[in-house]
């Protein structure tokens, strides 16, 4: 079976008329650039519509702009797509798309930070005072040293983004970063300085680092629904309690893209979607593991080629699934006397279980991973009604799961589920 990991792109993908298509053809994406009007108190989907680009390219609007179009991108994907992804991941802005599309952090909360954190970001130093730029043809090791060698206590650049082996992402104060390219240019090495406002991911973020750290104390977290890749540590993460400590840290240390990728490839992800504006993770995805199938969801033929791909990234899922569903409903005791409660948690899940199992049935198709997931949401909420004991709902999910074949299909929905269930972790 292919496994998928789903990508969100970071600050330097927006472009106006971002996430215009997905507006005009989907409410569920209409309806995310209107949350996220509401949450940030301005109509931030024109500007992601229409620009203007100098407007645009400001920091703290270009977060939440980049954010609200990649989760209604997200949102599409789920909708029209019906993939359940095994891993998220973000380039560095990304990951707070990651984690709301995790569901750690709640969409509007999220537009919120991001526009907060655009503005620290620009606070903490003076306009011009500090530079990034790519280098390339060149190890990482030997940019490394050159970092060490032009850094002061007053004067500093440092390796901000291992981006790909080919693509290192250096930040710092502007005349160390200036003299970084001097001995790149000696050495045959590329050395392309980047249109960008501020030092990001650098020691010169510190202040802004602190300031989030306060602002993000102010919400609130849940555990990951889907497992998120930490830009710091390269690795997902354990817990919500981590999310804090991580976003903070993110803003003055490295973003660890190739080590994220080399997880990725490790954990037999074979495929990666990018949703959001443009294609840079779609290109630095080919670069890192040329072996992955790479697309990304905001190009036309991207879109098409993963329509026709469905076969193969959701191959046929077990047909015993639905029916067994409906056999456990059917056979489950009841303890639940109220019949108003029996009525919309009993009989309308089931009568729905039917009529899915028909659908499934009459396309002469295996049955999707998004079907699946709501068959098993179905008898869920039939269990649930019923009053059915833990013991015994672990017992039936075991045995669904085993004689079926469907775990892997449902991981993602199994590991949302198994707090609230007590599921066994082997289930």
């Amino acid at each position: 079976m292919r496994k998928i990991a789903l990508l969100f792109p970071g600050q330097g993908s927006q472009k106006s008329g971002m996430g215009k298509n997905w507006f005009d053809q989907f409410a569920v994406a209409k309806q995310t650039f209107e949350e996220a009007d509401e949450a940030i108190g301005f109509k931030l989907s024109e500007l992601c519509f229409s620009g203007p680009a100098a407007e645009l390219k400001m920091t703290e609007i270009a977060q939440p702009a980049i954010l609200a179009t990649s989760m209604a991108a997200y949102r599409v994907f789920q909708q029209e797509y019906g993939l359940a992804p095994t891993y998220l991941a973000g380039h560095s802005l990304g990951e707070f798309t990651a984690l709301a599309a995790s569901g750690s952090i709640r969409f509007a909360d999220a537009i919120q930070l991001v526009n907060k954190r655009g503005i620290f970001m620009q606070q903490a130093v003076e306009q011009g005072a500090g530079t990034m730029a790519a280098v390339g043809g060149i190890e990482p090791s030997i940019i490394a040293t050159w970092c060490t060698e032009l850094s002061d206590e007053t004067n500093s650049v440092v390796i901000s983004n291992f981006n790909a082996p080919d693509q290192i992402v250096v930040s710092g104060h502007k005349s160390a970063v200036d003299a970084l390219g001097k001995l790149a240019e000696r050495e045959g090495a590329r050395f392309t300085p980047l249109n960008v406002s501020a030092p990001f991911h650098s020691p010169i973020m510190r202040p802004a680092a602190a300031l989030l750290a306060l602002e993000l104390d102010k919400y609130q977290y849940e555990e990951p629904k889907i497992p998120v890749i930490s830009n710091v540590t390269a690795r997902p993460y354990d817990n919500k309690d981590q999310i804090i400590p991580l976003l903070t840290e993110q803003m003055t240390g490295a973003v660890q893209w190739i080590d994220t990728m080399n997880y990725l490839k490790l954990q037999g992800i074979t495929d990666v979607i990018e949703l959001g504006p443009q294609a840079v993770l779609k290109k630095l995805a080919v670069k890192n593991a040329p072996q992955l199938k790479a697309y990304s969801l905001d190009l036309d033929e991207d879109a098409k080629q993963l329509q026709s791909d469905l076969v193969a990234l959701a191959p046929a899922a077990p047909r015993a699934f639905v029916p067994r569903c409906l056999g456990i409903a059917v056979c489950l005791k009841n303890d639940n006397f109220n019949e108003a409660e029996y009525r919309s948690g009993v009989v309308a899940p089931y009568k729905e279980l039917q009529d899915l199992a028909q659908q499934i049935e009459q396309s002469g198709e295996a049955p999707k991973q998004s079907q699946l997931v709501t068959a098993a949401g179905l008898l869920k909420q039939i269990m649930m009604t019923k009053r059915t004991p833990t013991a015994e709902q672990n017992r039936r999910w075991k045995q669904l799961m085993n004689d079926t074949g469907a775990q892997e299909w449902l991981v993602p929905w199994l590991s949302a589920q198994s707090d609230e269930l007590e599921m066994e972790h082997s289930i």
